[in-house]
């Protein structure tokens, strides 16, 4: 699975002023709504109540947030870089300032998880995570995302 069969540019972010980890779900659902179509208060409950299952922060200072949702056919992703890191009760409690969230179909099942594993293999590559923290561009974040994947997939 490529990010780019999930990913749309316009779904990479950069955001300024998330000052908790609410703050930042709540912009990603905004992002969803705007993006997807989604409704925003529904993606950031679904989000919210997955992380009630335990944080998805996974270390390092990134965070792979994920829900399913209803009004997806299709596991769809958005990126958000933050400016200034948030508490996201990681497992290293390393503050965050990475985050790809991942909404999937209510009953998809494999899918999702393969999409999750390829996301969860790029931003543990630490070059990846070092291009994206260099980077303040939202077009060039998408493509340190999309083209590094030919490269991982060796």
């Amino acid at each position: 699975m490529e990010l780019s069969s999930i990913l749309k540019p316009e779904a990479v972010k950069v955001i300024s002023a998330a000052s908790s980890k609410k703050r930042l779900l709540n912009e990603v659902g905004e992002i969803a709504a705007s993006v997807y179509g989604l409704d925003a208060s529904m993606a950031v409950d679904a989000l919210l109540e997955r992380e009630g299952l335990g944080p998805t922060g996974v270390g390092r200072g990134v965070a792979l947030p994920h829900a399913r949702v209803a009004e997806v056919d299709h596991v769809v992703g958005i990126f958000v870089m933050l400016e200034q890191p948030v508490d996201f009760g990681s497992v290293d409690r390393q503050p965050v300032d990475l985050a790809f969230a991942l909404f999937a179909p209510k009953e998809d099942g494999v899918e999702h998880l393969k999409a999750l594993a390829r996301v969860s293999r790029t931003l543990r590559d630490e070059a990846v995570c070092q291009k994206l923290r260099a980077n303040g561009d939202a077009a060039t974040l998408y493509a340190i995302l999309t083209e590094d994947q030919s490269v991982q997939a060796a």
